[in-house]
């Protein structure tokens, strides 16, 4: 619509230009205050009916604050700017850019500033404030972190509807959200679930039988060394392309390393490598991964877990291992929630080396024990159970994915 001031996608009812302002022409904008220094105890009272907002709180909540952990004391709010009403607030550092709804009686950090006195809707301004957080990137500089004050925000230029209709688009952008908001603890829910089952369908340290166990199967599970189950261990760590007179290419054979091997998946949106099919047949040889082999990243990160896909062929590469198990006394399925169990990670971890970087060799996983079902029906009804307790997580991920981005593209075409 050229240059003029109209959105992409408009409701019903409401025609002609949005008028442009600046957001000091709209509000009074206020900083926050911290008192000093901010760890000193007497800033603080538990029995205070005074929060204390943090930027921890806001990204709890995303942005719309019904409680705080913290409560300020009533010399710390002498400190500090006191909030009584609902009010449209902005951090300005840490996480900077992000917009805040806060409904509850509590102190604002020098984090943030407040729109006092606003000649808006809070709730439409907050989403355009959503829709506008990347453009404070401006405002850095190269290598820096960025930083906005209250200058800057008070001339950055907006062009808004009328009332009205400010209240119409943020009605839709509100009910939009508490879909995204349900989804999102729905998915929260699943992974809990998912949580509560790894630790109660394996045995406890010390012990030879799981809390939860599928109908028809009883008995001790047996303890074994891990690498009773496993008839080789698939290692090409220390090769690279150069090595054999060769390069990546840009697609082919995709390189399966700690950068893409990620808990449950395959994560394709990070930096991949390909091999041709010259390089993809020097490198792996006679040791092809087949579908459904267990990956395991040895460091940078230790332990992630995930299965090879399918059979089209890939490159096993830096920091990540597979297994080719024995099929008469361990499934691939079942090996792959096994290293996941908390059991497992916490002796994986013991047996680590390194500082922040962990890492274990294959020599430590060869002092690792596991306890196992005798009965291979047993392991695999546990890891069909989890793998389609896994296809649903997966799924619901997809579906808040989806709506996330249906929300930007509205952001998108709703606004000026």
């Amino acid at each position: 619509m050229g240059s003029k001031r109209v959105p992409e996608v408009r409701f019903r009812g409401f025609s002609g230009e949005w008028k442009k302002y600046q957001l000091g022409d709209l509000s009074k904008i206020r900083r926050g205050a911290s008192p000093r220094p901010i760890q000193d105890p007497k800033w603080f009272d538990d029995k205070s009916d005074v929060g204390w907002l943090r930027i921890s709180d806001v990204t709890e909540q995303n942005g719309l604050i019904h409680f705080v952990e913290q409560h300020i004391s009533k010399e710390g709010q002498r400190k500090t700017l006191v909030l009584n009403e609902p009010h449209l607030i902005l951090s300005i550092a840490a996480t900077v850019g992000k917009p805040v709804i806060n409904y509850i009686k509590t102190g604002i950090h020098d984090g943030f500033i407040v729109f006092l006195e606003p000649s808006f809707s809070i709730e439409f301004m907050f989403q355009w404030l959503e829709m506008f957080r990347p453009q404070w990137q401006k405002y850095g500089q190269p290598g820096s972190q960025v930083n906005i004050n209250s200058e800057l925000v008070r001339v950055q230029q907006i062009s808004l509807p009328s009332l009205d209709e400010q209240e119409v688009i943020s009605d839709f952008f509100k009910q939009l959200d508490e879909i995204i908001a349900f989804q999102q603890q729905e998915l929260d829910t699943l992974k809990q679930t998912k949580k509560g089952f790894l630790q109660k369908m394996f045995p406890k340290e010390g012990e030879s039988i799981p809390e939860i166990r599928f109908p028809r199967f009883s008995g001790e599970w047996e303890e074994r060394n891990f690498f009773d189950n496993i008839n080789s261990v698939i290692d090409f760590r220390g090769r690279t392309p150069k090595k054999l007179g060769l390069d990546w290419s840009k697609s082919g054979y995709l390189a399966l390393s700690a950068l893409n091997v990620k808990n449950g998946y395959i994560d394709l949106n990070v930096d991949a490598y390909y091999g041709d099919e010259e390089l993809y047949n020097k490198w792996m040889g006679d040791k092809k991964l087949k579908q459904g082999q267990v990956l395991f990243t040895t460091e940078a990160p230790m332990g992630n877990v995930a299965q090879v896909p399918d059979d089209k062929g890939y490159i096993l590469s830096q920091r990540t291992i597979a297994f080719d198990v024995d099929d008469a006394k361990i499934t691939n399925d079942f090996l792959s929630i096994l290293l996941r169990s908390p059991i497992v990670i916490n002796e994986l971890y013991s047996m680590s080396s390194g500082g922040t970087a962990k890492g274990v060799s294959q020599k430590s996983l060869s002092k690792l024990k596991i306890v196992v079902p005798k009965s291979l029906e047993e392991q695999i009804q546990i890891g069909n159970f989890f793998k389609q307790l896994h296809r649903t997580i997966v799924l619901y991920e997809q579906e808040l994915d989806i709506l996330k981005q249906t929300k930007k593209a509205f952001l998108q075409k709703m606004f000026v």
